[in-house]
């Protein structure tokens, strides 16, 4: 098995690729999982939704004729979801990507846009709403269904190697995370797109996009009969340490500042290794 992934990673994640994802920020990896890890995935996502946790929200408004479902933070609960994350290409991958000795998983978290959902998933960076900090991270999205160039998700090329920008809540545009003013607004990319170098793939089941937690990326709504699941797995590298804040972040990790110190590396049974060179 490890010698078949080891094959996959060598063909996939090419040192060429590698050095993308470290100039822009984003990367998409064509057919890295197998038709099996994919199934294993849909199999966890659909008990998923059969059996939200409680942190999960629904993110499009009432009149919205689709459906936008998220929710976090469920391997310990779902065992399809915690076989792909140990058991697939995903944390190889990662570590092929961000470098270092070891992989920690830091959170999964699952996206489900359903048909005509007109909820657009606005421009935002995932580092700020988040309790760590570190330049070793990797966001991998990866789709059980086919994803229109329209429905996937765009990145801002490079826009990891910027400032910090201010996390807002995606509804109503409010700061939560950080007081008003302390960091520098989000510029409006939509009004300008031009100005931008925007990169985004249609995908299908098998590929995944790779993302540092600072690029900036969004997403539109699906239309017709698209379905759109997708299951993102967030991992972390030797240089991330805990950054505990004064407000709750998203996801949220209740008590955990009582057990990490402040810049501690993340060891923790939330965060177990799931990768280590050699």
């Amino acid at each position: 098995m490890l010698q078949e992934i080891d094959a996959r990673l060598e063909r996939a994640v090419t040192p060429e690729l590698i050095a993308d994802f470290r100039r822009d920020g984003a990367v998409c990896i064509r057919n890295i999982f197998t038709a099996d890890e994919i199934a294993l995935l849909r199999e966890g996502i659909e008990r998923n939704l059969a059996q939200p946790s409680p942190r999960a929200k629904v993110a499009s408004r009432p009149d919205d004729p689709g459906w936008f479902f998220e929710d976090f933070c469920n391997w310990q609960d779902n065992d399809a979801y915690r076989r792909f994350i140990y058991e697939s290409a995903a944390p190889a991958a990662a570590g092929a990507l961000i470098g270092g000795e070891s992989v920690r998983l830091y959170h999964d978290h699952l996206l489900v846009k359903e048909p005509n959902t007109r909820q657009r998933t606005p421009w935002h960076q995932d580092q700020p709403y988040y309790n760590i900090e570190g330049s070793q991270n990797v966001s991998m999205w990866i789709p059980v269904d086919p994803v229109t160039r329209e429905s996937t998700l765009e990145f801002v090329a490079g826009s990891h190697l910027g400032p910090w920008l201010m996390p807002r809540t995606f509804m109503d545009n409010q700061a939560k995370w950080f007081p008003e003013g302390s960091l520098a607004d989000l510029p409006d990319i939509e009004a300008d797109r031009a100005a931008y170098p925007i990169v985004g793939w249609a995908l299908e089941p098998g590929d995944m996009v790779c993302f540092n937690m600072l690029t900036l990326h969004a997403s539109g709504g699906v239309s017709g009969n698209t379905r759109r699941r997708a299951f993102s797995v967030r991992f972390i590298g030797d240089d991330v340490r805990h950054a505990p804040r004064r407000w709750r972040t998203s996801p949220d990790f209740p008590g955990l500042d009582a057990q990490l110190p402040d810049g501690a590396v993340m060891e923790h049974p939330l965060f177990p290794v799931v990768w280590r060179m050699g």
